[in-house]
């Protein structure tokens, strides 16, 4: 009987670990993407999506627009999110009311809560606020300058706490809602060349992690979204030691981004996790999401494999 038991136990373990090499996400919201709440339960929900001019908000306001949510979009650049508003109504099931246009700068604090203002005005709540906008980097410590260190700490979590600080009374005075981060992964383990930004992600987990106990009597969830590498122009724009510097690729593939998860794919599971009111998903290809499980439950093996890599890339220069 014994021998039954332990068979049966290393034959679940193999299976797990086939499932997680071949895994584009946490098992856990894989398990939710076939048996959970669908995200068709999003139609007809006001959903607020930063950084919605191109990447992951571009995807997430495309797919969402696809099940009949109300969308705001924002971002910097007017003339983008125009263009994405007109993908979502030519493709998708909403009228042109339907998605509102609002520009904001995550960085001009001050302008937030006229934000708050406009959406209401035009829809009358705020059932999703998606805070998506940020920046990546590609520079080693010693070399990013303390002026790029405090404008991606600015950018990634100042900019997010800010309209979330905005938002946050509606919901809370409505005894409802859900509040959305992008994190990354790179907030659950970290990679030689990205301090600033692994710092500003460690960073979004620890308040929005708070928040989300705060707000547990309100009827309000917190869902942290942890995509690994995606498609999406996010390594071209990366800062480079300064804020006005980037990485910039020429659009050539980095053969380390090859097996990326697809943009569309991401909002999908993106959508999944909002649908099923979800605290934390892993949307990644591996070795990304080997890693994170690795950093999560064996921490020194994971420590171990990253000393090991930025040791190779100094031997490299």
């Amino acid at each position: 009987m014994l021998d039954f038991i332990v068979y049966g136990v290393l034959l679940f373990l193999v299976v797990q670990v086939f499932r997680l090499w071949r895994a584009d996400g946490d098992l856990s919201l894989l398990w939710y993407e076939k048996f959970g709440e669908s995200p068709a339960q999003l139609a007809g929900q006001v959903v607020w999506i930063t950084g919605a001019s191109s990447g992951i908000g571009e995807a997430l306001a495309a797919e969402l627009s696809r099940v009949g949510a109300k969308l705001v979009l924002s971002a910097r650049r007017k003339e983008e999110l125009e263009r994405v508003k007109q993908r979502c109504v030519e493709t998708g099931k909403v009228a042109d009311k339907d998605v509102l246009v609002v520009p904001l700068d995550s960085v001009a604090y001050d302008t937030h809560a006229g934000c708050v203002e406009q959406v209401l005005a035009h829809f009358g709540k705020v059932d999703v606020l998606v805070n998506n906008s940020g920046r990546s980097q590609r520079s080693l410590f010693s070399e990013t300058s303390l002026e790029g260190n405090r404008f991606l700490l600015e950018l990634n979590v100042l900019g997010q706490v800010s309209l979330t600080n905005a938002v946050l009374p509606h919901m809370m005075e409505r005894g409802e809602g859900q509040i959305v981060v992008t994190g990354s992964t790179s907030g659950i383990f970290v990679s030689p060349g990205t301090s600033a930004y692994c710092g500003s992600k460690f960073a979004l987990r620890g308040f929005y992690g708070t928040l989300r106990a705060e707000l547990h009597s309100y009827n309000i969830d917190v869902l942290l979204v942890c995509p690994g590498p995606v498609e999406s122009n996010v390594v071209e724009n990366a800062m480079v030691g300064q804020p006005d510097k980037s990485y910039n690729q020429d659009g050539k593939l980095d053969p380390a981004h090859a097996n990326d998860v697809s943009a569309p794919r991401c909002a999908r599971l993106f959508m999944v996790g909002m649908a099923n009111r979800l605290e934390e998903i892993w949307i990644s290809r591996n070795p990304y999401l080997i890693n994170a499980y690795l950093f999560t439950y064996v921490p020194f093996i994971g420590n171990w494999i990253m000393k090991t890599m930025a040791a190779s890339q100094k031997k490299k220069q």
